[in-house]
């Protein structure tokens, strides 16, 4: 089955890490680029399935979490970065991808994950020169 991609948005090898969602045209500063989509499942499902090596598990509240590798639309390929282009929203259970700066095509999508399913220990490879060196931070 094809992945169907969010509006502006493709998937391409990544210089941070596999493959990454690029930028196909220009996102305004504070303006929305995607939303995040895939299965919704339970917290205990999510935990379950954190086992697994890559994970594309994105919480909406306490109860609930969307697994973008079932049914996504490409903002699962979203890359970690300490110095990120955009954030995540989570207005009304819905989870939102917003632009930090102004982002030109080509661009490669990032975001800081701050708190994941993921250990405390898990490196980051972002390269950037803040780098914290972990995709956690630290005290979340």
């Amino acid at each position: 089955m094809k992945l169907k991609l969010a509006p502006g948005l493709t998937i391409k090898n990544s210089p941070i890490e596999g493959k990454g969602c690029f930028s196909l045209t220009h996102f305004k500063r504070r303006r929305k680029i995607a939303e995040y989509t895939g299965e919704r499942i339970t917290e205990a499902e999510a935990n379950r399935r954190a086992k697994r090596r890559k994970l594309r598990i994105c919480a909406i509240n306490t109860r609930w979490s969307l697994d973008g590798s079932r049914g996504g639309n490409g903002t699962h390929y979203i890359n970690h970065s300490c110095e990120p282009h955009a954030f995540m929203q989570i207005p009304y259970d819905h989870v939102l991808f917003i632009a930090l700066r102004d982002i030109e095509p080509g661009e490669e999508i990032t975001i800081d994950y701050e708190s994941t399913l993921h250990s405390n220990k898990k490196r980051c490879v972002c390269r950037a020169p803040s780098c914290r060196g972990t995709i956690n931070k630290p005290g979340t």
